[in-house]
């Protein structure tokens, strides 16, 4: 069994839990209320704090600050934790704040994720598994975001906002709007300019099954009738389509948010 390594440096509060294999390098501080799985590395100044859980072979590069005070002035002390999952990679500079108890006190974020560096993951948020943050993405605090989604550098999510399965928000976007699954969202303020194709094919997506979506997707942001009407269309022609389904699904279930809708119509 892999021994644990530890930096003569690092500071670890003797209540820290480190399976084996856990590397911590130089400088780093882990909090008493830290869980570390096995082959977690810490490469060197990371700060873990909290009470925050990460999955077996997460990677955290420098000056990241993991499971701090949440940033909410409403936050008034009480018991909040933050779970990352396995594999994931942390590049330098990134925060993730624990919940709040407005928000059902933790955080999440999935396995397999990657946030490059100086990205932000705010309170309460519900981030899913395969999901890419590129550079200095914003995500406040209540989002969820859907697995495999990917979001652009320098691209902001507003608070309580929802981001689809396998959507793409663009660089430098301002998401105010619930981005549908497979959706691809652009611009400041972000509007809806079609499907995620090349995430859609990445994936492994079949061509017919990419082609039903988007004749979905005409379907469903067509300029006749209402969006109610038109998903009772839709619903019924792609009765046996999960993909589909999953979109219509999605903006049933509704948030807090309005849905993030193209400019002129369709433009898929």
């Amino acid at each position: 069994m892999a021994e644990v390594e530890v930096h003569p440096t690092a500071i670890v509060d003797d209540g820290a839990s480190l399976a084996p294999g856990v590397k911590i390098g130089p400088f780093c501080v882990v909090g008493r209320e830290v869980k570390l799985g096995e082959r977690v590395e810490l490469v060197s100044h990371v700060v873990v704090a909290g009470t925050t859980d990460i999955g077996a072979g997460t990677r955290i590069f420098p000056f990241a600050s993991i499971g701090h005070q949440p940033q909410d002035l409403k936050y008034k002390g009480e018991p909040c934790s933050l779970s990352i999952g396995s594999d994931c990679i942390i590049r330098e500079g990134v925060t993730m704040n624990p919940g709040t108890a407005g928000g059902g006190s933790v955080t999440t974020v999935g396995n397999g994720c990657a946030f490059l560096a100086n990205s932000h993951v705010g309170h309460d948020c519900r981030v899913g598994n395969g999901v890419i943050f590129s550079n200095n993405v914003m995500l406040a605090g209540h989002c969820d975001v859907g697995d495999f989604a990917i979001i652009g550098g320098g691209a902001a999510v507003i608070q309580f906002a929802r981001v689809g399965h396998h959507a793409f928000v663009g660089g430098m976007s301002g998401l105010e709007n619930d981005l549908i699954p497979y959706g691809m969202a652009l611009g400041n303020r972000a509007y809806l300019s079609g499907l995620n194709i090349v995430g859609l094919q990445r994936r492994g997506f079949s061509r017919n099954d990419i082609h039903d979506l988007r004749r979905a997707y005409r379907l469903l942001f067509a300029a006749e009738g209402t969006l109610v009407e038109r998903m009772e269309d839709v619903a019924e022609e792609f009765a046996g389509h999960a993909s589909v389904q999953e979109i219509l699904a999605f903006i049933r279930q509704g948030g807090k948010r309005s849905l993030c809708t193209p400019k002129n119509g369709s433009e898929d």
